[in-house]
């Protein structure tokens, strides 16, 4: 069945795969950025991101010189930033120790930042030729439904399954094509909703698809309760600037500039909020005036409502407590040449446009 698997496999990736960017070129660095960026993100979601990246940042070298905060900037609207940040910091690293070139081992790769199992074996099999195993959620849907693997995906004992099937199947030659041409039948043929079974060359050995199973495969992994939480920045201008802080960079949306924010605890007021936002964040104690905007955000299972309040200084100067740095930023320039967060820059582009009245913004 193996052989059977890899001989359909190969040629129908090679004849359908997708034209991507990434694709382009073996180039370690390449495939590195692309799955680190395709990490719960879309490829269409992707692809803009990707071109951008590469051109400012060509290189493992490159990257390890540029700053951090430039480094978010452009990573700005894919969310997740820990992804950057363990990308800069895993840069360094190849820089310090392998001058500027990825190693074509696995516990070497694994020791770097941010880089797992499945990233290593994309790496080692996609841009060296290794013999290595990937799983990521398109692989887990066909491999699931190929071999009718049972049970929550999410836990160890099935983890190891897929895992196993994921070793077995991988091949000596073309490795890569191989993993690939699994994600892709995926992405494009073997999908959660109305799989297109009819179109798929692996349909004479998918055990699903004989016994009527498909639809129920993989099983669904037990849901998590969304958390729902409200947050309020304050906007205290001067002139045409705005007073921005930077996020410590261990939290949430860390590294970024945002206009100062907490979290609206249950017994407080938009206003009452957003004076204390100004206090924990730069010490300063200001006086709460009108609601200007709100904007709603998805992060994995958190929705988060983010309220904007203007506010007047009242007294005090800026010092940096509860952030790393703060700034005075013209408002014009605040989400396009900051690194920003996508609720952040949908509030800063409103303000820009001038709000004659409180609204909600997309």
């Amino acid at each position: 069945m193996i052989a059977r698997i890899r001989a359909a496999l190969l040629p129908w990736y090679r004849a359908h795969r997708r034209s991507l960017p990434w694709r382009e070129a073996s180039d370690p660095y390449a495939v590195w950025v692309s799955e680190t960026m395709l990490q719960q993100t879309q490829v269409r979601t992707v692809i803009p991101y990707f071109t951008r990246w590469m051109e400012r940042f060509p290189t493992v070298t490159a990257l390890a010189e540029a700053p951090l905060e430039e480094v978010l900037r452009y990573w700005a609207g894919l969310g997740y930033y820990a992804r950057a940040r363990h990308l800069h910091a895993a840069a360094r690293d190849v820089v310090e120790r392998y001058g500027g070139a990825l190693p074509a081992d696995l516990d070497a790769l694994l020791a770097l930042p941010g880089i797992g199992r499945y990233t290593a074996g994309a790496i080692l099999s996609i841009a060296f030729g290794v013999r290595a195993p990937i799983l990521d959620g398109n692989a887990i849907r066909v491999f699931s439904r190929l071999f009718l693997v049972e049970g929550d995906p999410g836990s160890a004992r099935v983890q190891r399954r897929l895992w196993e099937l994921a070793e077995a199947l991988v091949p000596e030659d073309a490795p890569g094509d191989f993993n690939q041409g699994v994600m892709e039948l995926g992405a494009t043929i073997c999908l959660p909703e109305e799989p297109r079974c009819d179109s798929c060359p692996l349909a004479g050995e998918c055990a699903a698809l004989a016994t009527g199973r498909v639809a129920e495969l993989p099983q669904a992994r037990r849901r998590t309760q969304t958390v729902r939480e409200e947050h309020v920045c304050a906007v205290l201008r001067e002139q045409d600037r705005v007073l921005m802080v930077r996020r410590p960079p261990e939290k949430l949306w860390g590294g970024l500039w945002e206009l100062p924010r907490a979290r609206r605890r249950s017994e407080e007021s938009l206003a009452e909020c957003a004076a204390r936002a100004m206090r924990e964040t730069v010490a300063l104690e200001v006086i709460p005036g009108a609601p200007l905007a709100v904007t709603r955000h998805v992060v994995t299972h958190h929705q988060i409502t983010l309220h904007a309040v203007a506010v007047d200084a009242a007294r005090g100067t800026p010092v940096a407590t509860g952030c790393d740095a703060w700034e005075w930023v013209p408002l014009a320039e605040a989400a396009e040449h900051r690194p920003v967060s996508a609720p952040q820059a949908r509030i800063l582009r409103a303000l820009t446009g001038g709000l004659a009245h409180p609204r909600e913004v997309n």
